[in-house]
Protein backbone atom coordinates (compact mmCIF):
# COMPACT_ATOMS: atom_id res chain seq x y z
CA UNK A 1 0.00 0.00 0.00
CA UNK A 2 1.35 3.87 -0.64
CA UNK A 3 -0.27 7.03 -0.33
CA UNK A 4 -0.54 9.20 -2.76
CA UNK A 5 -0.89 12.86 -2.75
CA UNK A 6 -0.70 15.59 -4.98
CA UNK A 7 1.26 19.17 -3.99
CA UNK A 8 -1.37 21.69 -3.83
CA UNK A 9 1.06 24.50 -3.05
CA UNK A 10 -0.12 27.64 -4.89
CA UNK A 11 1.37 31.13 -6.38
CA UNK A 12 0.72 33.22 -9.74
CA UNK A 13 2.00 30.43 -11.83
CA UNK A 14 1.02 32.28 -14.90
CA UNK A 15 2.88 35.46 -13.86
CA UNK A 16 6.20 33.62 -12.58
CA UNK A 17 6.12 31.64 -16.35
CA UNK A 18 5.58 35.19 -17.74
CA UNK A 19 8.20 36.15 -16.21
CA UNK A 20 11.04 34.00 -16.38
CA UNK A 21 10.44 32.57 -19.99
CA UNK A 22 8.97 29.29 -18.47
CA UNK A 23 5.79 27.08 -18.82
CA UNK A 24 3.22 27.25 -16.20
CA UNK A 25 4.23 23.57 -15.87
CA UNK A 26 7.31 24.15 -15.06
CA UNK A 27 6.55 27.22 -12.69
CA UNK A 28 4.23 24.80 -10.56
CA UNK A 29 7.40 21.98 -10.60
CA UNK A 30 9.81 25.11 -9.07
CA UNK A 31 6.90 26.46 -6.50
CA UNK A 32 6.61 22.72 -5.27
CA UNK A 33 10.32 22.37 -4.24
CA UNK A 34 9.99 25.67 -1.62
CA UNK A 35 11.49 28.21 -3.99
CA UNK A 36 9.20 31.06 -3.28
CA UNK A 37 9.36 34.92 -4.29
CA UNK A 38 11.61 36.49 -7.19
CA UNK A 39 14.97 36.24 -5.08
CA UNK A 40 14.52 32.67 -4.56
CA UNK A 41 13.66 31.89 -8.25
CA UNK A 42 16.24 33.69 -9.92
CA UNK A 43 18.97 32.30 -7.95
CA UNK A 44 17.08 28.45 -8.20
CA UNK A 45 17.51 29.14 -12.36
CA UNK A 46 20.67 31.54 -12.43
CA UNK A 47 22.27 31.10 -9.63
CA UNK A 48 26.13 30.76 -10.15
CA UNK A 49 29.52 30.63 -8.39
CA UNK A 50 29.17 34.58 -8.26
CA UNK A 51 26.08 33.78 -5.69
CA UNK A 52 28.17 31.60 -3.14
CA UNK A 53 28.62 32.88 0.47
CA UNK A 54 31.77 33.76 1.64
CA UNK A 55 32.87 31.33 4.27
CA UNK A 56 34.59 33.58 6.40
CA UNK A 57 31.17 34.35 7.74
CA UNK A 58 31.79 30.62 9.28
CA UNK A 59 32.44 31.21 13.19
CA UNK A 60 36.12 30.41 13.81
CA UNK A 61 37.23 30.48 9.42
CA UNK A 62 39.47 33.55 10.34
CA UNK A 63 41.45 31.50 13.03
CA UNK A 64 41.37 28.42 11.27
CA UNK A 65 42.93 30.67 8.33
CA UNK A 66 45.38 32.66 10.27
CA UNK A 67 46.76 29.72 12.33
CA UNK A 68 47.11 27.93 8.84
CA UNK A 69 48.37 30.61 7.24
CA UNK A 70 51.62 30.97 10.01
CA UNK A 71 51.63 27.14 9.81
CA UNK A 72 52.78 26.73 6.35
CA UNK A 73 54.63 29.82 6.34
CA UNK A 74 56.93 28.07 9.10
CA UNK A 75 56.88 24.77 7.33
CA UNK A 76 55.09 23.42 9.98
CA UNK A 77 53.92 19.16 9.43
CA UNK A 78 50.42 19.81 8.97
CA UNK A 79 48.25 16.10 8.50
CA UNK A 80 44.74 16.45 7.31
CA UNK A 81 42.60 13.75 8.88
CA UNK A 82 39.69 12.50 6.85
CA UNK A 83 37.33 9.78 6.85
CA UNK A 84 36.47 6.87 5.06
CA UNK A 85 33.38 7.51 3.16
CA UNK A 86 33.42 9.45 -0.41
CA UNK A 87 32.78 12.84 1.51
CA UNK A 88 35.73 12.02 3.72
CA UNK A 89 37.90 11.47 0.93
CA UNK A 90 36.76 14.31 -1.30
CA UNK A 91 37.51 16.66 1.39
CA UNK A 92 40.85 15.06 2.48
CA UNK A 93 42.07 15.47 -1.40
CA UNK A 94 41.01 18.93 -1.01
CA UNK A 95 42.62 20.28 2.09
CA UNK A 96 46.00 18.32 0.75
CA UNK A 97 45.94 19.83 -2.68
CA UNK A 98 44.81 23.04 -1.54
CA UNK A 99 47.77 23.33 1.32
CA UNK A 100 50.08 21.45 -0.64
CA UNK A 101 49.72 23.86 -3.36
CA UNK A 102 50.40 26.89 -1.26
CA UNK A 103 53.97 25.26 -0.44
CA UNK A 104 52.49 23.95 2.68
CA UNK A 105 54.04 21.01 4.48
CA UNK A 106 51.20 18.82 4.39
CA UNK A 107 50.32 14.74 4.70
CA UNK A 108 47.47 13.14 5.18
CA UNK A 109 45.58 9.96 7.36
CA UNK A 110 42.23 8.27 6.99
CA UNK A 111 40.95 6.15 9.81
CA UNK A 112 40.50 2.50 9.01
CA UNK A 113 36.85 1.67 9.06
CA UNK A 114 37.11 -1.82 10.99
CA UNK A 115 40.51 -0.95 12.58
CA UNK A 116 40.00 2.55 13.97
CA UNK A 117 36.23 3.03 13.41
CA UNK A 118 34.76 6.72 12.24
CA UNK A 119 36.34 9.60 13.23
CA UNK A 120 39.39 10.71 15.52
CA UNK A 121 40.95 8.45 18.09
CA UNK A 122 43.79 8.05 20.09
CA UNK A 123 45.23 5.74 17.40
CA UNK A 124 45.73 8.58 14.90
CA UNK A 125 46.72 11.11 17.28
CA UNK A 126 49.91 8.78 18.47
CA UNK A 127 50.60 8.40 15.20
CA UNK A 128 50.75 11.74 14.31
CA UNK A 129 52.51 12.81 17.66
CA UNK A 130 55.12 9.40 16.53
CA UNK A 131 55.60 11.29 12.89
CA UNK A 132 56.56 14.22 14.48
CA UNK A 133 53.24 16.42 13.17
CA UNK A 134 52.36 19.86 14.79
CA UNK A 135 48.86 20.48 13.44
CA UNK A 136 46.28 18.50 12.77
CA UNK A 137 42.89 19.45 10.48
CA UNK A 138 40.31 16.78 10.80
CA UNK A 139 37.65 17.17 7.91
CA UNK A 140 34.22 15.72 7.49
CA UNK A 141 34.67 14.17 11.29
CA UNK A 142 35.85 16.02 14.47
CA UNK A 143 32.79 17.33 15.87
CA UNK A 144 31.85 14.90 18.51
CA UNK A 145 35.68 13.74 19.26
CA UNK A 146 36.08 16.19 22.28
CA UNK A 147 38.15 13.89 24.60
CA UNK A 148 40.62 13.07 21.85
CA UNK A 149 41.02 16.67 21.25
CA UNK A 150 41.77 17.39 24.47
CA UNK A 151 44.40 14.57 24.51
CA UNK A 152 45.69 15.57 21.24
CA UNK A 153 46.30 19.54 22.71
CA UNK A 154 47.58 18.22 25.65
CA UNK A 155 50.25 16.58 23.80
CA UNK A 156 50.83 19.66 22.28
CA UNK A 157 49.00 19.48 18.91
CA UNK A 158 47.44 22.67 17.19
CA UNK A 159 44.29 21.26 16.35
CA UNK A 160 41.60 22.69 13.95
CA UNK A 161 38.51 20.80 13.50
CA UNK A 162 36.36 21.25 10.10
CA UNK A 163 33.15 19.12 9.89
CA UNK A 164 29.45 19.53 8.61
CA UNK A 165 27.92 16.66 11.36
CA UNK A 166 25.85 18.07 14.45
CA UNK A 167 27.68 19.16 17.77
CA UNK A 168 26.25 16.28 20.07
CA UNK A 169 24.48 17.85 23.19
CA UNK A 170 23.21 16.33 26.57
CA UNK A 171 19.20 17.22 27.05
CA UNK A 172 19.06 19.93 30.19
CA UNK A 173 16.39 20.79 32.07
CA UNK A 174 14.26 21.08 28.47
CA UNK A 175 16.63 22.64 26.60
CA UNK A 176 20.30 21.06 24.55
CA UNK A 177 23.72 21.05 26.56
CA UNK A 178 25.72 21.30 23.39
CA UNK A 179 29.63 19.39 24.02
CA UNK A 180 31.79 21.52 21.60
CA UNK A 181 35.24 20.10 21.34
CA UNK A 182 38.21 22.83 22.75
CA UNK A 183 40.11 22.65 19.68
CA UNK A 184 42.18 25.90 18.33
CA UNK A 185 39.11 26.50 15.97
CA UNK A 186 36.19 24.85 15.26
CA UNK A 187 34.77 25.58 11.76
CA UNK A 188 31.35 23.94 11.66
CA UNK A 189 27.87 25.58 9.93
CA UNK A 190 25.89 23.51 12.30
CA UNK A 191 27.20 24.97 15.18
CA UNK A 192 24.54 27.16 17.32
CA UNK A 193 26.41 30.04 17.36
CA UNK A 194 27.38 29.68 13.84
CA UNK A 195 25.89 32.62 11.58
CA UNK A 196 26.71 31.67 7.86
CA UNK A 197 23.09 31.34 5.64
CA UNK A 198 23.24 27.77 4.41
CA UNK A 199 23.79 25.06 6.90
CA UNK A 200 23.56 21.81 4.86
CA UNK A 201 27.04 21.59 3.34
CA UNK A 202 28.95 17.96 3.09
CA UNK A 203 32.17 17.70 4.68
CA UNK A 204 34.13 18.72 1.51
CA UNK A 205 32.17 21.59 0.81
CA UNK A 206 33.28 23.57 4.21
CA UNK A 207 36.99 21.98 3.32
CA UNK A 208 37.01 23.58 -0.20
CA UNK A 209 35.10 27.21 1.72
CA UNK A 210 38.52 27.13 4.31
CA UNK A 211 41.26 26.36 1.49
CA UNK A 212 39.21 29.29 -0.94
CA UNK A 213 39.46 31.81 2.90
CA UNK A 214 43.08 30.65 3.15
CA UNK A 215 43.96 31.31 -0.77
CA UNK A 216 42.55 35.05 -0.04
CA UNK A 217 44.40 35.93 3.39
CA UNK A 218 47.43 34.33 1.55
CA UNK A 219 46.71 36.99 -1.45
CA UNK A 220 47.07 33.88 -3.76
CA UNK A 221 44.43 33.43 -6.73
CA UNK A 222 41.42 31.87 -6.24
CA UNK A 223 40.31 30.87 -9.20
CA UNK A 224 43.10 28.80 -9.16
CA UNK A 225 41.31 26.05 -6.87
CA UNK A 226 38.42 26.46 -8.92
CA UNK A 227 38.32 22.86 -10.22
CA UNK A 228 38.32 21.74 -6.67
CA UNK A 229 34.46 22.18 -7.33
CA UNK A 230 34.44 18.63 -9.30
CA UNK A 231 35.18 17.49 -5.57
CA UNK A 232 32.90 19.36 -3.96
CA UNK A 233 29.95 18.27 -6.46
CA UNK A 234 31.03 13.98 -5.76
CA UNK A 235 30.90 14.20 -2.39
CA UNK A 236 27.52 16.26 -2.29
CA UNK A 237 25.79 13.71 -3.80
CA UNK A 238 27.53 10.93 -2.77
CA UNK A 239 26.66 12.00 0.95
CA UNK A 240 23.29 12.36 0.00
CA UNK A 241 22.90 16.15 0.45
CA UNK A 242 19.91 18.09 -0.24
CA UNK A 243 20.55 19.64 -3.62
CA UNK A 244 19.44 22.78 -2.38
CA UNK A 245 21.29 26.78 -2.25
CA UNK A 246 24.58 26.88 -2.53
CA UNK A 247 24.81 22.59 -3.02
CA UNK A 248 22.84 22.93 -5.93
CA UNK A 249 25.34 25.66 -7.62
CA UNK A 250 28.46 23.30 -6.52
CA UNK A 251 26.63 20.47 -8.25
CA UNK A 252 25.93 21.95 -11.23
CA UNK A 253 29.08 23.64 -11.61
CA UNK A 254 31.09 20.95 -10.76
CA UNK A 255 29.24 18.92 -13.24
CA UNK A 256 29.68 20.49 -16.21
CA UNK A 257 33.76 20.60 -14.91
CA UNK A 258 33.80 16.54 -14.47
CA UNK A 259 32.48 16.60 -17.91
CA UNK A 260 36.38 17.66 -19.16
CA UNK A 261 37.61 17.19 -15.81
CA UNK A 262 42.00 16.82 -15.46
CA UNK A 263 41.94 14.81 -12.56
CA UNK A 264 43.44 11.66 -13.73
CA UNK A 265 42.25 9.50 -11.55
CA UNK A 266 37.96 10.65 -12.21
CA UNK A 267 38.63 10.54 -16.02
CA UNK A 268 39.88 7.35 -15.42
CA UNK A 269 36.82 5.73 -13.68
CA UNK A 270 34.73 7.44 -15.82
CA UNK A 271 36.19 5.82 -18.29
CA UNK A 272 36.14 2.38 -16.89
CA UNK A 273 32.58 2.48 -15.23
CA UNK A 274 31.76 3.28 -18.93
CA UNK A 275 29.83 6.32 -18.04
CA UNK A 276 28.65 8.36 -21.03
CA UNK A 277 30.99 11.63 -20.17
CA UNK A 278 28.76 13.84 -22.46
CA UNK A 279 25.63 13.20 -20.31
CA UNK A 280 27.07 12.51 -16.89
CA UNK A 281 24.59 13.71 -14.54
CA UNK A 282 24.01 13.34 -10.60
CA UNK A 283 22.58 10.25 -11.38
CA UNK A 284 25.85 8.82 -12.45
CA UNK A 285 28.29 10.17 -9.39
CA UNK A 286 24.90 8.71 -6.99
CA UNK A 287 24.53 5.23 -8.36
CA UNK A 288 27.96 4.70 -10.25
CA UNK A 289 31.20 7.00 -9.25
CA UNK A 290 30.09 7.07 -5.47
CA UNK A 291 29.47 3.82 -5.08
CA UNK A 292 33.24 3.16 -6.29
CA UNK A 293 35.08 5.41 -4.31
CA UNK A 294 32.83 4.41 -1.27
CA UNK A 295 33.58 0.83 -1.64
CA UNK A 296 37.31 1.08 -0.77
CA UNK A 297 36.47 2.32 2.43
CA UNK A 298 34.61 -0.33 2.76
CA UNK A 299 36.43 -3.46 1.86
CA UNK A 300 39.90 -2.54 1.68
CA UNK A 301 41.25 1.18 2.66
CA UNK A 302 39.57 4.64 1.87
CA UNK A 303 43.61 5.64 1.07
CA UNK A 304 43.22 3.43 -2.33
CA UNK A 305 40.58 6.18 -3.15
CA UNK A 306 42.56 9.06 -2.24
CA UNK A 307 45.28 7.59 -4.22
CA UNK A 308 42.99 7.68 -7.26
CA UNK A 309 42.46 10.95 -6.56
CA UNK A 310 46.02 12.11 -6.14
CA UNK A 311 47.34 9.45 -9.05
CA UNK A 312 49.57 11.55 -11.62
CA UNK A 313 49.29 10.04 -14.99
CA UNK A 314 47.26 7.76 -16.69
CA UNK A 315 48.33 3.78 -16.10
CA UNK A 316 48.54 4.33 -12.53
CA UNK A 317 44.98 6.05 -12.58
CA UNK A 318 43.53 3.27 -14.58
CA UNK A 319 45.13 0.50 -12.28
CA UNK A 320 43.29 2.31 -9.51
CA UNK A 321 40.11 2.50 -11.05
CA UNK A 322 40.16 -0.89 -11.95
CA UNK A 323 40.66 -1.83 -8.40
CA UNK A 324 37.91 0.18 -7.12
CA UNK A 325 35.08 -0.91 -9.90
CA UNK A 326 36.34 -4.58 -8.82
CA UNK A 327 35.78 -4.12 -5.27
CA UNK A 328 32.73 -2.55 -6.00
CA UNK A 329 31.43 -5.49 -8.08
CA UNK A 330 32.40 -7.62 -4.99
CA UNK A 331 30.39 -5.46 -2.39
CA UNK A 332 27.32 -5.32 -4.22
CA UNK A 333 27.40 -9.06 -4.10
CA UNK A 334 27.78 -9.27 -0.69
CA UNK A 335 25.64 -6.95 -0.36
CA UNK A 336 22.78 -9.00 -2.29
CA UNK A 337 23.40 -12.29 0.08
CA UNK A 338 23.00 -9.53 3.28
CA UNK A 339 19.78 -7.92 2.22
CA UNK A 340 18.22 -11.82 1.63
CA UNK A 341 19.69 -12.79 4.52
CA UNK A 342 17.78 -9.80 6.67
CA UNK A 343 14.49 -10.45 4.77
CA UNK A 344 14.60 -14.19 5.66
CA UNK A 345 14.83 -12.91 9.64
CA UNK A 346 11.46 -10.84 8.77
CA UNK A 347 9.80 -12.82 7.31
CA UNK A 348 10.34 -15.66 9.29
CA UNK A 349 10.49 -14.44 12.88
CA UNK A 350 8.87 -11.92 15.31
CA UNK A 351 10.57 -8.94 13.45
CA UNK A 352 7.65 -8.47 11.52
CA UNK A 353 5.37 -6.93 14.21
CA UNK A 354 7.88 -4.09 15.17
CA UNK A 355 7.57 -0.59 13.74
CA UNK A 356 11.54 -0.18 14.16
CA UNK A 357 13.70 -3.04 12.70
CA UNK A 358 16.82 -3.86 14.22
CA UNK A 359 17.93 -6.82 12.39
CA UNK A 360 21.33 -8.54 13.75
CA UNK A 361 23.45 -10.33 11.08
CA UNK A 362 26.69 -11.85 12.84
CA UNK A 363 28.59 -12.80 9.73
CA UNK A 364 27.82 -9.71 7.40
CA UNK A 365 30.83 -7.29 7.42
CA UNK A 366 30.12 -4.40 9.33
CA UNK A 367 30.98 -1.70 5.83
CA UNK A 368 27.86 -2.62 4.30
CA UNK A 369 25.10 -3.02 7.55
CA UNK A 370 24.57 1.00 6.10
CA UNK A 371 23.32 -0.22 2.40
CA UNK A 372 21.62 -3.10 3.80
CA UNK A 373 20.06 -0.97 6.06
CA UNK A 374 18.60 1.66 3.20
CA UNK A 375 17.55 -1.11 1.12
CA UNK A 376 15.42 -2.94 3.63
CA UNK A 377 14.13 0.66 4.96
CA UNK A 378 13.30 1.01 1.17
CA UNK A 379 11.33 -2.62 1.10
CA UNK A 380 9.33 -2.36 4.49
CA UNK A 381 9.43 1.35 4.62
CA UNK A 382 10.48 1.48 8.53
CA UNK A 383 13.41 2.59 10.02
CA UNK A 384 16.05 0.00 10.35
CA UNK A 385 19.07 -1.30 11.77
CA UNK A 386 21.35 -3.48 10.73
CA UNK A 387 23.75 -4.66 13.17
CA UNK A 388 27.33 -6.77 12.63
CA UNK A 389 29.76 -8.63 15.12
CA UNK A 390 32.72 -6.60 15.03
CA UNK A 391 35.90 -7.24 16.23
CA UNK A 392 35.10 -5.50 19.61
CA UNK A 393 31.21 -6.01 20.71
CA UNK A 394 28.66 -5.14 17.43
CA UNK A 395 28.62 -2.58 15.21
CA UNK A 396 25.60 -1.23 13.03
CA UNK A 397 23.90 1.63 10.82
CA UNK A 398 20.41 2.87 10.91
CA UNK A 399 18.86 4.29 8.02
CA UNK A 400 15.40 6.13 8.22
CA UNK A 401 12.03 7.31 7.11
CA UNK A 402 11.06 11.49 7.27
CA UNK A 403 9.17 10.70 9.87
CA UNK A 404 11.49 9.25 12.80
CA UNK A 405 14.51 11.50 13.92
CA UNK A 406 16.82 8.45 14.20
CA UNK A 407 19.21 10.27 16.38
CA UNK A 408 16.58 11.88 18.29
CA UNK A 409 15.66 8.57 19.56
CA UNK A 410 18.75 6.95 20.22
CA UNK A 411 19.71 9.65 22.68
CA UNK A 412 16.89 8.78 24.31
CA UNK A 413 18.71 5.04 25.36
CA UNK A 414 22.41 6.88 25.03
CA UNK A 415 23.30 4.09 27.78
CA UNK A 416 22.89 1.22 25.83
CA UNK A 417 25.15 2.23 23.53
CA UNK A 418 29.50 2.44 24.04
CA UNK A 419 29.83 4.49 20.95
CA UNK A 420 26.88 6.16 18.78
CA UNK A 421 26.25 9.31 15.92
CA UNK A 422 24.34 10.54 13.14
CA UNK A 423 21.15 12.13 12.19
CA UNK A 424 17.39 12.46 11.55
CA UNK A 425 18.13 10.16 8.99
CA UNK A 426 21.11 7.70 9.48
CA UNK A 427 22.98 6.99 12.19
CA UNK A 428 25.59 4.10 13.24
CA UNK A 429 26.59 2.85 16.72
CA UNK A 430 28.28 -0.01 18.51
CA UNK A 431 27.21 -1.84 21.86
CA UNK A 432 27.91 -4.61 23.64
CA UNK A 433 26.71 -8.11 22.34
CA UNK A 434 24.28 -8.81 25.21
CA UNK A 435 22.18 -5.39 24.55
CA UNK A 436 20.82 -6.56 21.27
CA UNK A 437 17.97 -7.61 22.38
CA UNK A 438 17.55 -5.00 24.88
CA UNK A 439 18.10 -2.04 22.42
CA UNK A 440 15.66 -3.87 19.58
CA UNK A 441 12.99 -3.58 22.75
CA UNK A 442 13.66 -0.36 23.70
CA UNK A 443 14.03 1.58 20.50
CA UNK A 444 10.89 -0.02 19.84
CA UNK A 445 9.10 0.72 22.87
CA UNK A 446 10.00 4.27 22.97
CA UNK A 447 8.67 4.36 18.92
CA UNK A 448 5.44 6.74 18.79
CA UNK A 449 5.10 5.67 15.37
CA UNK A 450 1.49 4.98 13.75
CA UNK A 451 0.54 2.83 10.91
CA UNK A 452 -0.07 5.45 8.99
CA UNK A 453 3.53 6.97 9.31
CA UNK A 454 4.43 2.94 8.05
CA UNK A 455 2.86 3.61 4.75
CA UNK A 456 5.07 5.00 1.89
CA UNK A 457 4.09 8.18 0.93
CA UNK A 458 4.25 9.27 -2.72
CA UNK A 459 4.35 12.78 -3.43
CA UNK A 460 3.26 13.58 -7.05
CA UNK A 461 3.69 17.21 -8.50
CA UNK A 462 0.60 17.50 -10.16
CA UNK A 463 -1.86 15.52 -12.72
CA UNK A 464 -0.87 16.04 -16.02
CA UNK A 465 -2.99 15.28 -19.20
CA UNK A 466 -0.87 13.70 -22.11
CA UNK A 467 -1.94 16.07 -24.36
CA UNK A 468 0.72 18.28 -22.43
CA UNK A 469 3.41 15.70 -22.45
CA UNK A 470 6.11 17.68 -25.72
CA UNK A 471 9.30 17.42 -26.21
CA UNK A 472 9.72 21.46 -25.40
CA UNK A 473 8.35 20.39 -21.52
CA UNK A 474 11.26 17.40 -21.40
CA UNK A 475 13.58 19.89 -22.62
CA UNK A 476 12.01 22.94 -19.96
CA UNK A 477 12.42 20.42 -17.15
CA UNK A 478 16.10 20.07 -18.09
CA UNK A 479 16.20 23.39 -16.18
CA UNK A 480 15.61 22.35 -12.68
CA UNK A 481 18.83 19.91 -12.60
CA UNK A 482 20.48 18.22 -11.15
CA UNK A 483 18.03 15.87 -9.38
CA UNK A 484 18.68 14.51 -6.35
CA UNK A 485 17.46 14.45 -3.02
CA UNK A 486 15.42 18.01 -1.65
CA UNK A 487 15.02 18.82 -5.04
CA UNK A 488 13.72 15.34 -6.68
CA UNK A 489 12.82 14.21 -10.31
CA UNK A 490 9.26 15.89 -11.23
CA UNK A 491 6.70 13.29 -11.19
CA UNK A 492 3.43 13.27 -12.35
CA UNK A 493 0.07 11.33 -12.32
CA UNK A 494 -2.49 10.40 -14.86
CA UNK A 495 -5.64 8.24 -13.88
CA UNK A 496 -8.41 6.00 -16.42
CA UNK A 497 -5.65 4.75 -18.42
CA UNK A 498 -6.06 1.51 -20.52
CA UNK A 499 -2.61 -0.28 -21.08
CA UNK A 500 -2.08 -1.59 -24.50
CA UNK A 501 0.23 -4.70 -25.66
CA UNK A 502 2.63 -5.02 -21.96
CA UNK A 503 5.54 -7.36 -22.68
CA UNK A 504 8.84 -7.99 -20.53
CA UNK A 505 11.79 -6.79 -22.53
CA UNK A 506 15.34 -6.51 -22.37
CA UNK A 507 18.57 -9.35 -21.64
CA UNK A 508 17.66 -9.44 -18.27
CA UNK A 509 13.89 -9.64 -18.79
CA UNK A 510 13.56 -6.50 -16.25
CA UNK A 511 11.80 -3.95 -18.46
CA UNK A 512 8.15 -3.86 -19.10
CA UNK A 513 7.07 -2.13 -22.14
CA UNK A 514 3.76 -1.11 -22.75
CA UNK A 515 1.56 1.55 -24.22
CA UNK A 516 -1.03 3.92 -22.03
CA UNK A 517 -4.40 5.35 -23.55
CA UNK A 518 -6.39 8.35 -22.09
CA UNK A 519 -10.08 8.69 -22.54
CA UNK A 520 -9.44 11.16 -25.19
CA UNK A 521 -7.84 8.19 -26.76
CA UNK A 522 -4.24 9.77 -26.50
CA UNK A 523 -1.43 7.09 -26.62
CA UNK A 524 2.13 7.61 -24.95
CA UNK A 525 4.82 4.34 -24.88
CA UNK A 526 5.49 3.69 -21.57
CA UNK A 527 8.38 1.44 -19.58
CA UNK A 528 8.55 0.42 -16.52
CA UNK A 529 11.81 -0.50 -14.21
CA UNK A 530 10.29 -1.73 -11.35
CA UNK A 531 8.86 -5.68 -10.83
CA UNK A 532 8.09 -5.97 -13.90
CA UNK A 533 6.52 -9.90 -12.83
CA UNK A 534 4.34 -8.49 -10.17
CA UNK A 535 3.52 -5.16 -12.26
CA UNK A 536 2.27 -7.33 -15.39
CA UNK A 537 0.21 -9.76 -13.44
CA UNK A 538 -1.75 -6.59 -11.80
CA UNK A 539 -2.47 -5.20 -15.41
CA UNK A 540 -3.69 -8.36 -16.55
CA UNK A 541 -5.97 -8.15 -14.06
CA UNK A 542 -7.28 -4.47 -14.75
CA UNK A 543 -9.25 -2.72 -17.16
CA UNK A 544 -8.20 0.84 -15.99
CA UNK A 545 -4.94 1.82 -13.69
CA UNK A 546 -3.43 4.85 -12.35
CA UNK A 547 0.85 5.93 -13.39
CA UNK A 548 2.93 8.18 -11.62
CA UNK A 549 5.50 8.93 -14.50
CA UNK A 550 8.05 11.06 -15.53
CA UNK A 551 8.37 12.03 -19.14
CA UNK A 552 11.08 11.51 -21.51
CA UNK A 553 12.49 11.81 -25.19
CA UNK A 554 14.01 8.50 -26.02
CA UNK A 555 16.01 8.40 -29.04
CA UNK A 556 16.91 5.09 -31.11
CA UNK A 557 18.98 4.68 -34.27
CA UNK A 558 18.26 8.78 -35.04
CA UNK A 559 14.65 8.61 -34.31
CA UNK A 560 12.88 10.93 -31.18
CA UNK A 561 10.35 9.48 -29.29
CA UNK A 562 8.46 10.58 -26.50
CA UNK A 563 7.97 8.44 -23.61
CA UNK A 564 6.71 7.93 -20.13
CA UNK A 565 8.61 6.01 -17.66
CA UNK A 566 6.13 4.79 -14.82
CA UNK A 567 7.28 4.88 -11.33
CA UNK A 568 4.63 3.69 -9.27
CA UNK A 569 1.02 2.02 -10.10
CA UNK A 570 -2.58 1.90 -8.22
Amino acid sequence: MEKWFISMKKADFNQIARKYHISPITARLIRNRGIIGDEQIDFYLNGTIADLYDGMLMKDMDRAVEILSEKIQEDKPIRVIGDYDIDGVNATYVLQEGISKLGGNVDTDIPDRMRDGYGLNRALIDRALEDGIDTIITCDNGIAAADEIDYGRQQGLTVIVTDHHEVPYLEAGGGKEYIMPRADAVVDPHRPDCEYPFKELCGTAVAYKMIEALYEVMQRDVDDIDYLMENVAIATVGDVMDLTGENRIFVKQGLEMLKCTHNQGLKALIECTKIPVERLSAYHIGFVLGPCINASGRLDTAKRALELLMAENRRDAMMLAEDLKALNDSRKEMTEKGVEEAVRQIEKGPLKEDKVLVIYLPGCHESIAGIIAGRIKEKYYRPTFVLTRGAEGVKGSGRSTPVYNMFGEMCRCRELFTKFGGHKLAAGLSLEEENVDKFRRIINELSDLSDDDLLPRVSIDMQLPFAYVTESLVEEMELLEPFGKGNTKPLFAEKNLKVINPRIIGKNQNVLKFQVEDVNRNRMEAVYFGEVHECLKYMEQKQQMSFTFYPSVNEYMGVKNLQITVVNYQ
